[in-house]
């Protein structure tokens, strides 16, 4: 995908437009973990509608601090651990003790991501999930990869402040190209006004 065709970043404002609107609505917990998998762990839609509890729960059945997604679940050999942001484990963690009510519900088995009419999703479910709501929000550009490319590209912006560099966005992304990960950065020209002010 080209530079300028790819899916418009998000910014902060509409990271929380989106998770007011997901909150009022029905299946307002499931929708917002769907969405915070995507724009705070990077994932892609196939791995979204492939995430099971087993991925995210540790061996004593609580809810732990890290996606451990397999290559399964992901695109070629794109598996890897990603830490849980804050906000996604809490959704997570209410979105877990409702799931364990439901029936036919199995740890090791069970999507983290089912609907109403069935014990999972798929990819195209997921994508086409994302494009109502960003069409309902009037998020012109956005689709189901805004919330990976948003991911990403904060990531980028703020590794450095953590003693980390690009390889470890690399990492995060599940991403076998540094350039694939790069052509996923968004640029900011404040930042290049600013910069340049300072040389």
């Amino acid at each position: 995908m080209r530079i300028g065709k790819q899916s418009k970043v998000l910014t902060s404002r509409q990271v929380q437009i989106m998770l007011s609107y997901l909150r009022d609505r029905r299946n307002g917990t499931r929708n917002s973990v769907i969405f915070l998998l995507s724009v705070k762990a990077g994932l892609r839609a196939k791995e979204i509608a492939n995430l099971k509890w087993a991925m995210v729960v540790d061996s004593s059945g609580t809810l732990g601090t890290s996606i451990h997604l397999t290559n399964k679940s992901s695109k070629g050999r794109s598996g890897r651990i990603i830490p849980l942001n804050k906000d996604l484990r809490r959704h997570l963690e209410k979105l877990y003790v409702s799931e364990r009510k439901a029936s036919g519900f199995d740890l090791r088995h069970s999507n983290v991501i089912r609907t109403e009419r069935s014990s999972s999703a798929s990819a195209q479910t997921i994508v086409n999930i994302f494009q109502t709501w960003y069409r309902d929000l009037g998020f012109v550009g956005c689709s189901s990869h805004s919330g990976r490319r948003t991911f990403i590209t904060n990531a980028a912006r703020r590794i450095g402040q953590f003693g980390g560099s690009l390889r470890d966005v690399q990492v995060l992304a599940g991403h076998q190209n540094l350039q694939t990960t790069q052509s996923y950065i968004d640029y900011d020209s404040e930042s290049h006004r600013l910069i340049v002010n300072a040389i």
